[in-house]
C-alpha cells in the first residue's frame, strides 16, 4: 500500500465522525470483513453500522493511531481508543490487522483486544468482579 493511502487512511481512522462513517467506502471494498471481540460481519455496510452505533453508545470516541507496521498487502496498526461511558474517561490498547486488494481497498479488518482488561476491569461494578476473579486466577 502506498504510503500517501496509508497516511490517508490513518488520518481517516483518527478523525472518525458519524458524518464521514458514510465514507468508508472510500476506504473498504464492499465485502469487506470486520471482527473484534464482539462482532464479525462481512460487508461494508454492516462494518459502517458498527462504527455509527460507536457514535450512539460511548461519549466522543477518538482512535489514536499509536504504530504502523507495513506489509506488502497488509497492515498492523496499534491504538489507542479513547471515549466517555456514563461520565468516566476510558482508554482501550488494542491492534488491528487489516488486508488490501489490488485497488488498496480494506478487504479484512480485524481488531485484537483484551475485552475483560482493557474494558470490563474499567467499569464500576462488573470491574470489581473481574479484577476479583483476575487474582483468584493467578
Amino acid at each position: 500500500m502506498m504510503a500517501l493511502r496509508l497516511d490517508e487512511l490513518v488520518r481517516y481512522y483518527e478523525s472518525l465522525t458519524p458524518q464521514s462513517v458514510t465514507r468508508m467506502g472510500d476506504f473498504y471494498a464492499a465485502d469487506a470483513y470486520f471482527k473484534d471481540p464482539f462482532n464479525e460481519v462481512r460487508t461494508l455496510t454492516d462494518i459502517q453500522a458498527i462504527f455509527a452505533r460507536m457514535f450512539e453508545v460511548v461519549d466522543s470516541p477518538r482512535f489514536v493511531i499509536t504504530e504502523r507496521i507495513v506489509g506488502d498487502a497488509s497492515l498492523a496498526l496499534t491504538w489507542d481508543f479513547d471515549f466517555g461511558l456514563r461520565g468516566r474517561a476510558i482508554r482501550v490498547r488494542g491492534a488491528s490487522v487489516l488486508r488490501f486488494d489490488a485497488a488498496g481497498r480494506v478487504t479484512y479488518h480485524r481488531d485484537y483486544w483484551d475485552a475483560a482488561e482493557e474494558l470490563y476491569e474499567k467499569l464500576p461494578v462488573l470491574g470489581v468482579l473481574m479484577r476479583w476473579l483476575k487474582r483468584l486466577a493467578a
